[in-house]
């Protein structure tokens, strides 16, 4: 033995634990939203649930990420812990997989040569050719990631194949024998060095690759590689425990502890097992058998199984231990009306961008309908002031405050995970609502200061004012439904029709103040309530401003050709050169400004009272 074989057993290291980051991360990118789905619809029937988290273990290569994943929905109010209890059994069930998928390093070829493309040696070379010309040429959609995922498998058997190689050359130097003979004769420490191993990689699927490039030097037996194979089981559920923690609620840090119970259940069950039964003698065929790597997968595999169903119905038990372990969160009160969405933006959705996108969407709706809410209100105060309304409006505006702060943040935390041009331009298109959201509380916050003022210097609006305030209220409700749709369900039709309502408030607020005017000269309006009326235009004019921004956002991210843009866009409706949009402004203005007429007419019914001044 010397240092090049410890530097080229590292370095294979690295490779296969870089490939297998790679192709798992790829894996996820590609699969987030279809996992999802697919775990939304997970029912209370537990053995569905175990099947779904074997499949997507299998799928995305890694326990860890199931568990975080599915931890993240729960937090997110999507599952609940009941439901998830299956996946985490199938997680670990699942998480075999790559060690199966690794045991083609015992294929014997010599016989036949076609058998040779299912070798690693050659696996290798060919994976890494078709990555690359799927990353280089773009001959197909998202080729980058599938390439990526292509590469990561390469990457993974060419480090598989330097470690069996470096394993090899150190093996003469008996330092291995002495190693693996030791965790025979001490299975304790067997199950140390598997549980440190694992929890310092983060990885079971990896430690046990690493064990099987291991057996390649012929000098594991049965006895050896039992006790570290559950040992990985301990540190990988610790590790995940840990990943589900982080910035989690209490319901998401119970899956973590969960998994751990149920891996320490797992892991007595096996050493009690194998204890018992070798000593009944019924292990002495198995037990100084050399391990390959087929053992190894098939006794990890085993292991996770059977235990599996043996514990299968201990899941209710799991669940009131962790209901005891980690006690119900008590949050602030003004997280307590938005608790699901706050919870949903959990950091373990960061490496699975569908997930994190999905829950700044369901923020983005509630924060939406939270500033509509206020405008509403405030449209009430300007009708007849009332102070409780007034401090109702107020206390949502911190609300409203605080969602805005939080999903500002996680943008800007996910936004290295991105790797799709498609969740870049729904993240960019997120960006720019959530300022225009809070902007639209903003507005709310400053009609209702409007009233208050009114309400405290004694001073009111006109009926004929009022009546035509109303007017511009109702275009600004359906400017509001309109930016509802186009958000909610990225409706391209519904976007187009909020820019002529734009216009149209616009030219109202025109002809209101010209008419508000022409009524203070008169003396039929309070001169002193002269400043809140053209204040209150502003504030209408500018709520209309930033739907007008919205509707734009969302034909962009539609049309992402127009994000450079957006003053072309505009001017091409303003300019009379688009017929859509001159005709739904010539339908809005026809309605809008026989509504004005008809508010003029019932004002000029009722009897005129001159302001005293």
């Amino acid at each position: 033995m010397n240092i090049f074989d410890v530097i080229s057993l590292l370095g294979g290291l690295a490779m296969f634990l870089y490939g297998m980051r790679l192709m798992g991360d790829s894996l996820k990118e590609n699969s987030s939203g279809t996992l999802k789905r697919a775990m939304e619809k997970v029912t209370n029937n537990a053995f569905k649930a175990f099947l779904l988290g074997i499949f997507v273990t299998a799928l995305i290569q890694s326990s860890t990420a199931t568990i975080v994943i599915t931890s993240g929905l729960v937090g997110a109010g999507i599952l609940t812990l009941r439901q998830s209890l299956g996946i985490i059994v199938g997680a670990n069930v699942g998480t075999t997989v790559t060690g199966q998928i690794i045991r083609l390093l015992d294929i014997d070829s010599s016989g036949t040569a076609w058998l040779r493309f299912f070798q690693p040696s050659t696996l290798a070379p060919i994976a890494l050719i078709l990555g690359m010309v799927l990353i280089m040429g773009g001959f197909v959609r998202n080729s980058k990631s599938i390439g990526s995922i292509a590469v990561g498998f390469g990457i993974l058997f060419s480090g598989l194949l330097n470690m069996t190689g470096a394993v090899h050359n150190l093996s003469q130097s008996g330092t291995i024998e002495q190693l693996f003979s030791s965790f025979g004769d001490n299975p304790f420490l067997g199950y140390l060095t598997g549980a440190g191993v694992a929890f310092a990689l983060q990885s079971s699927s990896a430690t046990v690759g690493i064990l099987q490039a291991f057996s390649s030097s012929g000098m594991l037996a049965f006895k050896s590689i039992y006790a570290v194979i559950v040992g990985i089981y301990l540190g990988d559920c610790v590790t995940t425990a840990i990943v589900c923690s982080i910035g989690a609620k209490a319901e998401a840090k119970r899956v973590g502890i969960v998994n751990i119970l149920f891996n320490l259940s797992e892991t007595v069950l096996v050493l009690v097992g194998i204890t018992v039964v070798h000593r009944l003698g019924l292990l002495d065929g198995l037990w100084e058998r050399t391990a390959n790597s087929g053992m190894i997968a098939n006794t990890n595999t085993i292991f996770n199984l059977g235990c599996s169903l043996c514990l299968f119905p201990l899941l209710p038990v799991y669940e009131k231990l962790s209901r005891r372990i980690v006690k119900d969160d008590r949050g602030p009160v003004n997280e307590e009306k938005y608790r699901d969405e706050l919870e949903g933006l959990n950091p373990s959705f960061l490496n699975t961008p569908a997930l994190a996108l999905n829950s700044c969407y369901q923020l983005l709706l509630s924060l939406f309908r939270a500033a509509c809410d206020n405008i509403e209100k405030s449209f009430l105060l300007l009708e007849k002031y009332d102070e409780k309304l007034h401090q109702e409006l107020l206390t949502e505006e911190e609300n409203i405050d605080h969602l805005t702060d939080c999903c500002s943040r996680y943008t800007v935390e996910l936004l290295p995970h991105l790797q799709l041009e498609q969740h870049i331009a729904i993240l960019n298109q997120y960006f720019k609502v959530t300022a225009e959201f809070e902007r639209l509380g903003d507005h709310a916050v400053g009609i209702a200061d409007i009233a208050a003022s009114m309400q405290q210097n004694g001073t009111s609006f006109s009926r004929a004012a009022l009546e035509e305030l109303h007017v511009v209220e109702n275009a600004l409700h359906e400017i509001l439904e309109l930016t509802d749709l186009a958000f909610r369900g990225r409706d391209e039709e519904a976007s187009r029709k909020i820019e002529p309502l734009v216009q149209i408030v616009n030219e109202l607020q025109t002809v209101l103040r010209r008419n508000h005017l022409r009524r203070l000269s008169l003396g039929q309006c309070n001169m002193f309530a002269d400043s809140s009326f053209s204040n209150l235009g502003v504030e209408f004019r500018r709520i209309a401003a930033v739907c007008s921004n919205v509707g734009v956002a969302t034909v962009v991210r539609i049309h992402p050709e127009l994000a450079d843009h957006e003053h072309l866009y505009f001017e091409s409706l303003h300019n009379g050169s688009d017929a859509e949009f001159n005709a739904a402004y010539e339908l809005a203005h026809a309605r809008y400004f026989r509504e004005l007429e008809d508010s003029a007419a019932r004002a000029a019914a009722l009897p005129v009272k001159p302001v005293q001044v």
